[in-house]
């Protein structure tokens, strides 16, 4: 069973008035190795490190295909695709001359028979009762750099879900501000790995 909750439109988001949707509860991000234990479970023939070899092998695959402007199909699972986007800098005054572009983002449209599957074999329960509104921030970013700086203080390091949790931003609002204050270098953050 999968557990969900009710959560509020924030301003701007949906031209319904804060219309509610459901979101599903997530209590834990697996990993690389829980992912590779995982398979090994589903597919105990397979050593882990055969399987960590076919997933590594499989990601320098999309690192290497995707920019050649081709995507990636995997049956069962979905497609992969490149996202672009310009890249500005403080030189680029003159908007409509030549911009450099990179990558953005990886996007990603699943298989319908993947979720066909997760429905077939689940039913969503809803976790808490009401709406989770969306609440007006009391602090200001540098309140929450400062709150986050004291929390890496006491406990030598933070994860996104620690900084969601002690300054009551969403996981994207927390990963968007954490992304602001990492790439200043005076904010005193920086980032390590590529885990949240």
């Amino acid at each position: 069973m999968a557990n969900y909750i009710l959560q509020e439109m924030a301003d701007g988001m949906a031209n319904k008035k804060k219309a509610p949707y459901p979101k599903m509860q997530t209590y834990t991000m697996f990993d690389y190795a829980q992912v590779i234990k995982r398979i090994h479970t589903h597919s105990p023939a397979f050593s882990e490190a055969t399987i960590r070899g076919v997933i590594d092998t499989l990601v320098e695959t999309v690192i290497d295909v995707l920019p050649m402007g081709h995507n990636i199909k995997i049956d069962g699972l979905g497609v992969f695709s490149l996202s672009l986007g310009f890249c500005d800098s403080p030189d680029d005054k003159d908007k409509s001359s030549y911009r450099h572009v990179n990558a953005r983002s990886v996007n990603f449209k699943v298989d319908k028979n993947l979720l066909k599957t997760i429905n077939r074999q689940n039913t969503f329960e809803r976790a808490e009762p009401g709406v989770k509104r969306y609440k007006k921030l009391k602090t200001t970013p540098a309140q929450r750099l400062a709150k986050a700086l004291e929390f890496i203080e006491k406990n030598s390091q933070m994860t996104l879900t620690d900084y969601t949790i002690i300054t009551g931003l969403s996981r994207s609002g927390a990963s968007q501000e954490l992304k602001r204050f990492t790439s200043d270098p005076t904010s005193g953050l920086t980032t390590r790995g590529s885990h949240a």
